[in-house]
């Protein structure tokens, strides 16, 4: 059962709101599943459809354990990857439910394991891997499907609904389905599909290069399988950059700065959509986004704009569902998925994000053995890089997970911008730059106005920055190859600053942008216009141009990052 409850005032509501006056809160989903102990399954209703029992709660939510993933978890529990071979197993609320009773199992615990002792069980679970029976698990799937089959009904055909309302308002070639290739996205393609009765439906897939193997592998099925053939799929890759050298660079991601998706996904993608809808103003992205997902996600809306792709539409037909009915729909359908689920990983984005929990590490260490060691060395490296005493510590502590800004890091030196008032002009403002002065300092005023390389004096090396009207905004004053800058604003409402101060905090973005571009590609990323282009010559040499022509002077370029710069934000360290 699922109802809907105010936060506040712990009263469930109808609607999205809360009705209760002075109050309006924004209501949220709370699910309640329960167990029927003859048929020896989950059900969604208190009243099991297939025997007529009631059955007792069990959960707010559950998925189904597997077979393969049942053979690890008695291998840890009991030591015999056969002892619940037979059994109904499933899991919710931290706990697995075996045949209806909560099993804990410590993941802390196992995930501490001495790296010796978790090959150990690793071996034997490759030993037994090819005598993996899953003629239980399908008894008790089948019975899954039969006594939950009001509530599929009901879920897809709403879900077909909302796709379908579309079909008036957008053309096949302005839709696109954001594709991971996890669970989510590949439900949301399949009602996608289903609702509007073709394959047809552009797909775009979001390659980080940390995909699971599972991931990849899976995508090179998915054209194949009956369901998903003949829809078209385009990889957005950032294949100019290289996580592990931009690891040593800004540091590993973590849970407060994860860069990666910036630089390897969001960029990419915002790229690809751009060549692939080219002029169009507007596009509808179908996306698998739930609210249950996180505390962050349970505050989406089911349809909005974009807050990472410009002219992008998100609408997400599953967004109320709960892992329960995602994979209600996957088990009733018969459709493809990833095989990263049948092993026990409940995400499959980046297989190293320091997001993932204890119980998705340890699977990497299990069945991705050599790449987690090739990581975990890599992370002991940066500790030791950063001057970390214990390393090792540090690592297997999760202290990387939780490190924030880029204390101890070469590169982090380059967001500094020295700067000192003009002593005979309020206006004007003398930088210290990190790096000589070329052509491309003069892309980055662009946005505030039209540059103008004549007007000045040449010998003073004056470049003149003007609004549309011809007007004088700025003066930059410095000559090629020189760290020396003079900048003086002669108005000072540039990118809508009210004041001096603020006026001269948007040259500082610009500046410290120019001095520490890596390339993330998050400005291209941002805007609206197509005019941003960041290239990477693949030996370290960045390139940043403006196309005069499509910028608006929007300035969310200058506007959008903490002082201007995506990686400036990464990189911030606590002065002293």
């Amino acid at each position: 059962m699922i109802e809907r409850i105010c936060p506040k005032c712990r009263v469930p509501m109808n609607g999205e709101k809360c009705i209760k006056p002075n109050c309006k809160c924004n209501t949220e989903l709370s699910s309640t599943i329960y167990w029927c102990e003859d048929c020896n399954i989950p059900i969604f209703d208190k009243t099991c459809p297939t025997c007529g029992n009631e059955g007792r709660y069990i959960s707010t939510d559950l998925r189904p354990v597997f077979p393969e993933e049942n053979a690890l978890i008695s291998l840890l529990l009991k030591n015999n990857p056969e002892k619940y071979q037979k059994s109904s197993i499933w899991f919710g609320s931290g706990v697995y439910i075996i045949d209806g009773k909560k099993v804990k199992l410590s993941i802390t615990k196992i995930n501490g394991y001495p790296i010796e002792k978790i090959k150990e069980i690793k071996e034997k679970y490759d030993a037994f891997k090819e005598n993996i029976d899953y003629s239980f698990f399908n008894v008790y799937k089948k019975r899954f499907i039969e006594a939950n089959r009001d509530r599929y009904n009901y879920i897809t055909e709403e879900a077909v609904q909302f796709v379908q309302q579309y079909c008036d308002k957008y053309e096949l070639e302005d839709m696109l389905v954001s594709f991971s290739g996890g669970k989510d996205s590949t439900v949301t393609s399949h009602i996608v599909n289903r609702a509007l009765g073709t394959n047809k439906v552009l797909h775009i897939f979001g390659d980080t290069t940390l995909e699971f193997p599972y991931t990849l592998e899976y995508k090179k099925r998915f054209n194949k399988n009956e369901e998903s053939r003949g829809i078209r799929i385009l990889t957005a890759k950032n294949r100019e950059k290289n996580f592990e050298e931009l690891c040593k660079i800004v540091g590993p991601p973590s849970r407060v700065m994860r860069w990666c998706c910036t630089v390897f996904k969001t960029g990419a993608i915002q790229k690809i959509i751009s060549s692939a809808f080219k002029d169009k103003n507007n596009i509808l992205s179908f996306q698998g986004i739930r609210h249950n997902e996180s505390a962050s996600r349970s505050k989406y809306e089911r349809e909005s704009e974009s807050p990472k792709i410009s002219k992008q539409t998100v609408a997400s037909p599953i967004i109320d569902w709960i892992d329960y009915d995602v994979w209600l729909y996957i088990l009733t359908t018969g459709i493809d998925f990833n095989e990263a689920y049948r092993l026990g990983w409940t995400r499959v984005g980046c297989w190293c994000c320091p997001n993932n929990g204890g119980w998705s590490e340890f699977l990497a260490k299990v069945h991705m053995y050599d790449q987690y060691v090739h990581w975990h060395d890599l992370l002991v490296d940066f500790a030791k890089q950063i001057g970390k005493p214990d390393p090792e510590n540090y690592i297997d502590s999760g202290g990387w997970k939780a490190r924030q800004g880029g204390n101890g890091l070469v590169a982090a030196q380059t967001s500094i911008v020295s700067f000192e008032p003009c002593a005979t002009d309020e206006n004007a403002f003398n930088y210290d730059l990190q790096r000589p002065i070329t052509d491309e300092l003069y892309e980055l005023f662009k946005p505030f106005g039209f540059v103008n390389k004549e007007l000045g004096n040449k010998r003073l090396g004056e470049v003149y920055i003007m609004n549309k009207a011809g007007k004088v905004i700025l003066i930059l004053q410095g000559r090629i190859g020189s760290t020396k800058l003079k900048v003086t604003i002669k108005d000072i409402h540039i990118a809508k600053s009210k004041t001096l101060s603020v006026a001269e905090g948007k040259i500082q973005c610009q500046l410290t942008k120019y001095q520490m571009c890596l390339g993330c590609k998050a400005c291209e990323s941002v805007c609206k216009y197509d005019a941003i282009s960041v290239k990477d010559n693949g030996t370290g040499k960045i390139t940043y141009s403006i196309d005069n022509e499509k910028c608006k002077r929007c300035t969310e370029c200058v506007s959008h990052f903490n002082a201007g710069c995506y990686m400036r934000k990464v990189l911030g360290i606590k002065r002293t």
